[in-house]
């Protein structure tokens, strides 16, 4: 186990990495906002969904999510399709434009990462990626459970239960 000033540090550089992704972000084209690309992101791995799952995967107000699907379907990057199971609810679906879209946006994004890396051996680039997932994992799902103690500390103040903090709006 790491001691307290390992953490520490590991912490703040997990913080700074709030700039690497504002870099990335600004190799994306201004038609396809980072936002956007992790929709169809969601979209891509998990296949059809309905709005309050995506929202739930994406951490985010259902008024928010509603949003960003609304752009993406003005985009003709989604598609609703009634729900087979209940047709009061709709499903939603990458569209072969919406995948053409990712695929440009990953390509961008990994041009952005190799020509900052360019200067590491590819096996440091590979490590790194494998430590990230490796945090990934050790965290699990924090999006559930953070939702559920915001959503109960919420109610416990009196505040809304679907409102989220400004901080987690995307």
């Amino acid at each position: 186990m790491a001691d307290r000033e390992q953490c520490v540090e590991l912490a703040h550089q997990l913080r700074a990495t709030f700039v690497v992704s504002r870099e990335i972000s600004r190799g994306m084209p201004p038609q396809t906002p980072l936002t956007a690309v992790m929709v169809l992101g969601v979209l891509d791995r998990h296949g059809e969904l309905r709005m309050s799952r995506l929202a739930e995967l994406l951490d985010v107000d259902m008024s928010v999510t509603s949003r960003h699907v609304a752009f993406g379907v003005e985009h003709g990057w989604i598609d609703r399709a009634p729900d087979p199971l209940d047709r009061r609810s709709r499903l939603l679906r990458l569209t072969e434009r919406g995948a053409a879209t990712l695929r440009a946006s990953s390509d961008r994004a990994a041009a952005v990462v190799a020509d900052h890396l360019a200067d590491w051996p590819d096996a440091d680039v590979a490590r790194l990626s494998e430590l990230l997932a490796r945090l990934r994992v050790s965290f699990g799902d924090c999006r559930t459970a953070a939702h559920r103690a915001g959503t109960a500390d919420r109610a416990t103040a009196g505040a809304h239960p679907h409102s989220i903090p400004p901080a987690h709006q995307g």
